[in-house]
């Protein structure tokens, strides 16, 4: 006996079918989905201030340490258990345990902080004030500031040398950065960066024999330290925002935070070779130790967009437990 094709039973055998097809189908986007989903986007933790938050957060445990007023910048110690952190308007900067998140001490720097750093043998912290034209300079190990460094006009942040020795401090206010020789602890020498309008944030090459200077209006400049010649001057988003060398040396990414990009610099032509889109006011950006993933904090969304360095392709946006993520930093990376 056949079945006609509109009989009862072939209808219902057909909507099985249909069924399965579907369930199966949905299985298998699923899985796609879960197979494209990268499984390890913070293979160290990556630290972001939340400065209308007060607050620090570590991704990607979502912990958040708070009571810090107006949090700024921050840097993170070589050796991951030590942090600075700027405040915005109150004329301090605080040390942190990581493993805790309490505050081991505060020191008044001066007015307006700015950008902090840590060298990279762990003696000591560096810390900015603006308003008074200085540098703090703090010993990690006695949880005290010892002196402040005259470094000149508006100075913003701070970049070691490899071995400790040299700092490098951009003079917002000027047309320059400034350099403090850390055994004499004092400023030593200024260096131009004819082209530049508020020399703003810093990095090095990794041979340290080209600084990156992020400017105030929406340029990069490539400055030749060993003949202090201006390689390059590369336009970028609006207004100002971080700048970093990627650990490898392939890229070098800076923020805008007037902009919704983050542009991708090829140092070895000096060109943008991409303008990734990540959402408004990027600023702090930091990338993993092992350079694969590009950290952008985004100030308009309270969002960090993770970036593969690889493909230049936002993977995923990561929400913040606090509002205004404005700098990064990450152990290995800093």
């Amino acid at each position: 006996m056949t079945m006609s094709e509109n009989s009862p039973t072939t209808r219902r055998v057909r909507l099985t079918l249909v069924c399965l097809v579907s369930v199966l189908a949905t299985g298998l986007s699923v899985a796609s989905a879960s197979a494209a989903e990268p499984q390890n986007l913070f293979p160290e933790p990556v630290y972001a201030t939340l400065q209308t938050g007060n607050a620090v957060e570590s991704l990607p445990s979502g912990e958040t340490w708070g009571e810090l007023p107006g949090a700024h910048y921050d840097a993170i110690s070589p050796d991951g258990t030590r942090m600075l952190v700027s405040a915005k308007d109150l004329p301090e900067a605080y040390l942190l345990d990581t493993a805790s998140g309490k505050k081991l001490a505060t020191f008044t720097i001066g007015a307006t902080p700015q950008g902090v750093g840590i060298s990279p043998d762990g003696r000591w912290g560096l810390a900015v004030s603006a308003g008074a034209g200085t540098v703090a300079v703090i010993d990690m190990d006695a949880h005290k500031m010892i002196k402040s460094i005259a470094v000149g006009k508006v100075p913003h942040n701070v970049r070691f040398t490899a071995d400790s020795k040299l700092a490098y401090v951009t003079l917002q206010g000027g047309t320059g950065v400034a350099v403090v020789d850390m055994k004499a602890m004092k400023k030593i020498d200024e260096i131009e960066v004819p082209g530049i309008k508020g020399p703003h944030n810093l990095d090095l090459s990794e041979d340290e024999s080209t600084m990156w200077i992020r400017g105030l209006t929406g340029q990069v400049a490539a400055l030749d330290i060993k003949s202090r010649k201006v390689l390059a001057l590369i336009p970028v988003g609006l207004s100002h925002g971080g700048i970093d060398v990627i650990p490898g040396g392939r890229y070098v990414v800076t923020g805008a935070i007037a902009d919704h990009v983050v542009d991708v610099i090829d140092p070895a032509t000096f060109k943008v070779v991409k303008r990734i889109e990540v959402g408004q006011g990027p600023h702090g950006v930091r990338a993993s130790r092992d350079g694969h993933w590009i950290y952008a904090g985004v100030t308009g969304t309270d969002k960090i967009a993770v970036i593969d360095a690889t493909t230049l392709e936002v993977v995923k946006q990561v929400p913040t437990h606090g509002k205004l993520p404005f700098w990064l930093a990450v152990q290995g990376n800093d």
